[in-house]
C-alpha cells in the first residue's frame, strides 16, 4: 500500500490502510503518526511521546485510536515539532494543539503538557488559519488574510516579538512585514522563514549557520528581508534542520544555511549566509522539499524526476542524484533520518487495483482493441466500451444512429498524434505523459471535448513550463480555452517579469484586444506608477 514507504504503517491490517486518505507521521524515530480516513475519522498510533498522540494519556500502542476531538472536523494541515507537539487545522480554519508544551508551544496560556487537543483561541478568534508550522519548540500559524501569528520558544527571536522572552498563546508579527500578504511559512528547528505574494523572502530567529539567508550569522528577533533574492520571484519556501531552499517561479533553486552534510546540493559542506543558485542539470524544478527533522533535500523537475542531497541514511551526498522515486515525499520516507513526513500526505490509492492495472496494461493493445484511431499516420488501438464509459464525447459518437459506430477505425485531423496519444492514455489511466509544451494541444481538446477533469490537469501541467518568453502565448491559449485559473496564472507572472515579457517575441505576436487588456489589468494592479 502507498503509506507502507513509512516503516510504522507496516504494521497495519489491510483492512486499516484501505480507510486511509491523509497521514502525517512524526517523533524522533518517526514513530508516530496520525492519520485521516476516508470518512473523515481521525487515528493517531505509535510511541506517544509527550502524549503526542493526542489520545489522552501518554501511553504507546501500536493499535490505532480515535482523536474524538478531531472527527469529523476535515482536518486540512497537520505540523510537528521535536518535543514533539502537534498542530491541527481544520477546514474552517481552527487550530487545535497537543503534546510537549515545556516551552509554551501548544498556545494555551501555561505549559503544561497537552494530553488532549486544545482549541488555540486566544488572538485567533474570527480568524480563519490555513496553514501551520513548527520549528522544535515554537508554533507559526498563517490566516486567509496574509498574517502570521508565533508562539513557544523564543530564546533565538523565533516567535518575531522583537524579544527573546517566550510566547505562551498566539501573538501576530507585526514588526517589518505586518502590511504585507503572507502566502506561506516555514519553520527550521530554532527559525522561521515566511514568504509574501510579492516573492519576498524574510526570516528572523536563529541564524548561526546563516540559515535567516541574510548574509551574516546574527540572530534576528525581528522578520529580515532577504537581500540576496532581489529580483527574483520566490514561488515556493522549506526549511531543513538550519537550512532553507527556496524555488523562484522560473524553477530555479536556491539554498543557503547548514551544509556540513551537503544539504544545500552546492557540490561542497560549506556553509552558506546568503542564497545560492543551485545547479540543477538544466532541469526545471518545479517542488522542493525538506523537513526541520532532518538533514536531507529533495526536488522535483518538470519531467517527473525525483532528486535528492543531503545526509541520505548517514551518507553526506553534496550534489544532487537522481532517483527512482515518484514524488519528493518518497525521499523522506526511504532516506531521511527519521523517517517522517514533510507536509500532510495525501495517499494516492488505487482501489481494485487489479482492474485499474488490466485496463492500463490493454491501452493501444490489437489483439484486444476493437477500434483504432489513426493520427498523422499512426495507429492506436483502443476498445469502444472503455472509452463510453470513461468520456461522453465517445458515448455520443458511439451510437447506433451515428455513422461511426460501425467503422473499424476513424482519423483525427485537428489534434496531433502525441496529443491524441496522450489523450486516450489518460481515459485508460488517469495519468498524462505529456511535456508542460505540449499540453497546450490536449487542453484545446479537453476544451473541445468538454474534459472538465482533464482541463483542470493541463493548466497544472502547463503551470509547471512557464517561461518569460511563452507566457504571453500560454496567457492567450489560456483566455481562448477559458481556462480562468491558468490565465490568471500566466498574467501574475508576466506582471512579476513585465520588462522581459513584453520584450518577449510571443507578447509582440499578441493580439491587439488582448493587449490591450492585459495593460489594463497591470494597471490596475499598480504596475505603472505616476
Amino acid at each position: 500500500m502507498d503509506v507502507n514507504k513509512w516503516p510504522i504503517f507496516s504494521i497495519l491490517n489491510i483492512a486499516n490502510l484501505l480507510k486511509i486518505k491523509k497521514i502525517c507521521v512524526f517523533g524522533s524515530s518517526g514513530n508516530e503518526a496520525v492519520y485521516i480516513t476516508d470518512d473523515d475519522e481521525v487515528f493517531a498510533f505509535g510511541s506517544n511521546c509527550s502524549a503526542c498522540l493526542g489520545l489522552g494519556d501518554a501511553g504507546s500502542s501500536f493499535e490505532p485510536k480515535k482523536i474524538e476531538v478531531l472527527c469529523k472536523k476535515n482536518v486540512v494541515d497537520i505540523a510537528f515539532g521535536s518535543g514533539p507537539h502537534v498542530l491541527a487545522v481544520t477546514a474552517v480554519g481552527e487550530v487545535y494543539s497537543w503534546g510537549h508544551n515545556g516551552y509554551c508551544q501548544l498556545g494555551n496560556g501555561g505549559s503544561m503538557q497537552g494530553l488532549f487537543p486544545f482549541l488555540v483561541s486566544t488572538n485567533l478568534q474570527g480568524k480563519k488559519v490555513t496553514k501551520v508550522a513548527c520549528g522544535s519548540h515554537h508554533s507559526v500559524a498563517l490566516t486567509q488574510e496574509g498574517e502570521i501569528y508565533a508562539w513557544g520558544q523564543n530564546n533565538c527571536g523565533q516567535v518575531g516579538s522583537g524579544t527573546t522572552t517566550n510566547q505562551s498563546t498566539p501573538r501576530k508579527v507585526m514588526a517589518v512585514i505586518g502590511t504585507k500578504f503572507v502566502t506561506s511559512i516555514a519553520c527550521g528547528q530554532t527559525s522561521t522563514m515566511a514568504l509574501m505574494d510579492s516573492g519576498e523572502v524574510f526570516g528572523w530567529g536563529y541564524n548561526g549557520n546563516g540559515q535567516l539567508g541574510l548574509g551574516n550569522n546574527v540572530n534576528q528577533p525581528n522578520p529580515c528581508k532577504v537581500q540576496g533574492l532581489q529580483g527574483i520571484i520566490i514561488s515556493q519556501l522549506v526549511c531543513g534542520y538550519a537550512h532553507t531552499l527556496a524555488l523562484s517561479d522560473e524553477g530555479v533553486l536556491y539554498t543557503w544555511g547548514a551544509n556540513s552534510y551537503g544539504q544545500l546540493g552546492t557540490g561542497n559542506k560549506a556553509n552558506q549566509v546568503a542564497p545560492t543558485r543551485v545547479e540543477t542539470k538544466g532541469e526545471r524544478m518545479v517542488e522542493v522539499a525538506a523537513s526541520h527533522y532532518a538533514h536531507v533535500s529533495s526536488s522535483l523537475t518538470e519531467t517527473g524526476n525525483v532528486y535528492m542531497w543531503g545526509q541520505c541514511r548517514s551518507q553526506s551526498i553534496t550534489s544532487a542524484i537522481l532517483t527512482k522515486f515518484h514524488c519528493t515525499d518518497d525521499v523522506l520516507s526511504a532516506f531521511a533520518s527519521p523517517p517522517v513526513t514533510w507536509r500532510i500526505y495525501c495517499v494516492d490509492q488505487m482501489r481494485g487495483s487489479k482492474i485499474a492495472e488490466d485496463v492500463t496494461r490493454n491501452f493501444d493493445d490489437s489483439t484486444t482493441s476493437d477500434i483504432k484511431f489513426i493520427v498523422e499516420g499512426k495507429t492506436i488501438h483502443v476498445h469502444k466500451a472503455i472509452l463510453k464509459i470513461r468520456c461522453e464525447h465517445f458515448k455520443t459518437m458511439f451510437q447506433s444512429c451515428w455513422e461511426e459506430d460501425g467503422k473499424d477505425f476513424i482519423e483525427i485531423s485537428q489534434f496531433s498524434y502525441n496529443v491524441y496519444r496522450a489523450f486516450l492514455q489518460y481515459l485508460y489511466t488517469d495519468v498524462v505523459d505529456l511535456r508542460p509544451e505540449e499540453a497546450i494541444g490536449l487542453l484545446d481538446l479537453s476544451n473541445s471535448y468538454c474534459e472538465c477533469s482533464l482541463k483542470k490537469h493541463c493548466e497544472q501541467i502547463i503551470k509547471k513550463g512557464i517561461t518569460v518568453e511563452n507566457v504571453a502565448m500560454l496567457y492567450a491559449a489560456a483566455i481562448k480555452f477559458e481556462a480562468k485559473e491558468l490565465e490568471d496564472f500566466c498574467f501574475r507572472f508576466a506582471l512579476n517579469h513585465m520588462t522581459v515579457v513584453t520584450q518577449s517575441e510571443a507578447f509582440g505576436n499578441l493580439d491587439e484586444v488582448i493587449v490591450k487588456e492585459f495593460i489594463r489589468k497591470a494597471a490596475s494592479c499598480g504596475a505603472f506608477k505616476y
